[in-house]
């Protein structure tokens, strides 16, 4: 099941995408996709219907961020072994976990915008892992029962920020205004199976950046849930994004980084792709990206004839 919002910023409506890729709105159904609807009965509740019985939604509407209400927005750092490698560092005994910040989360192909004093924007192709029920000193091999699906993520960073001028904090660089693509879907695991065998792509300009393969993750999906949730209380709606392959900008001889007018495409056959330009503060007036109307009618409000 590939679960979306779909609309201008602010006004998203919840919807679902069918076997041919048509998109059908769930609105008289839920409210939104909130984190309630994340839950294990909600989904399965959604995976029940037919959901030829929904309306079609017309032409190729703007995507949003899949869900909404996001309380938490996690980045695991180096942990991709040739990640490690072209970064020069030595590969880590344990996650390395950094925040950014929920307000930096946008819809799959929004703009990027170049934040002041920026010199060295950066790309980095993910998967994320988004939790579905809450997870508390989960044991590895329970962790994926946690979580609610998967989805496709652009950890976009400011290495200047990150690196020279973070005081040792990374979240300086990774948490800038629309540093947070998130989708096209959340797709749920009985479509993904293993996610350790993933393939991510990433293009800058057309010219191919990145390919990579989620089996060579130094810590698995299961892995890092289990961890994080011994490290805090992961709830539902918290997004996990897991790391990226080699191939970013800043491990290039010499570095190469993102200038106003690029594009970025990036993707995942199993999870869709997304699509960034690169502009400036002056033509991105950053509306609220993220949230559009909360709250859930149930997680289903009647079922009559669907």
């Amino acid at each position: 099941m590939k679960l979306l919002r779909y609309g201008p910023v602010g006004s998203e409506r919840p919807g679902i995408l069918d076997a041919q890729g048509v998109i059908r709105d769930l609105s008289p159904l839920i409210s939104d996709i909130t984190p309630e609807v994340l839950a294990p009965d909600a989904l399965h509740a959604l995976q029940a219907l037919d959901v030829s019985q929904l309306q079609a939604v017309p032409g190729q509407p703007r995507l949003g961020v899949p869900w909404t209400g996001m309380p938490t927005y996690l980045g695991i750092g180096l942990n991709y072994h040739d990640h490690a490698a072209e970064a020069g560092l030595p590969i880590p005994r344990e996650p390395i976990m950094f925040a950014k910040w929920t307000s930096c989360v946008c819809g799959p192909n929004d703009d990027t915008l170049m934040p002041i004093e920026a010199t060295q924007l950066d790309w980095e192709v993910e998967l994320g892992v988004v939790i579905g029920k809450v997870a508390r000193n989960v044991p590895e091999h329970k962790a994926l029962e946690h979580v609610a699906g998967y989805c496709l993520t652009n950890d976009v960073s400011e290495r200047s920020f990150q690196i020279g001028r973070s005081g040792g904090q990374w979240s300086k660089g990774k948490g800038f205004d629309t540093f947070g693509p998130v989708g096209p879907y959340l797709v749920t695991p009985d479509e993904i199976g293993d996610p350790q065998g993933l393939d991510l792509w990433l293009k800058v300009n057309g010219q191919r950046m990145q390919s990579g393969n989620t089996r060579d993750m130094i810590f698995s999906c299961a892995q890092l849930v289990s961890y994080c949730s011994r490290m805090m209380t992961l709830r539902p709606g918290d997004l996990i994004s897991t790391g990226t392959p080699s191939g970013v900008g800043m491990g290039m001889k010499p570095p190469r980084f993102l200038q106003i007018g690029d594009v970025v495409e990036l993707g995942c056959p199993a999870l869709g792709s997304q699509r960034q330009r690169i502009v400036g503060a002056q033509e991105n007036p950053l509306p609220d990206l993220q949230h559009g109307p909360h709250g859930t009618r149930g997680f289903l409000q009647h079922r009559q004839g669907v």
